[in-house]
């Protein structure tokens, strides 16, 4: 347990840093799922309009220190890469 005013002080706003952090991860893979959910039901314009948002997303949670920038930009090339598979597929 924290003993000086100081270390108390950092122990709450580390607790409050924490919950605001797992909010904003928490809102990217909700984002992330969306993007896998219209993947999934085919829709490649809905899913199109998703992967925009979710990268943006993506980008905004990297800019922020949640997730490192490379785990952002694995995770914004492999939901591309699923929506683009998608259009190759009706194509074909």
């Amino acid at each position: 347990m924290a003993n000086t005013a100081q270390a108390r002080k950092r122990a709450i706003q580390n607790q409050n840093r924490r919950l605001h952090n797992d909010s904003l991860h928490s809102r990217m893979r909700t984002y992330v799922k969306h993007v896998l959910r219209t993947v999934r039901d085919g829709n490649q314009e809905q899913a199109r309009s998703a992967l925009h948002t979710a990268e943006s997303i993506i980008d905004k949670t990297a800019s922020k220190g949640v997730i490192h920038r490379n785990a952002a930009a694995r995770t914004k090339s492999r939901l591309s890469a699923r929506v683009k598979a998608m259009g190759q597929q009706a194509s074909a």
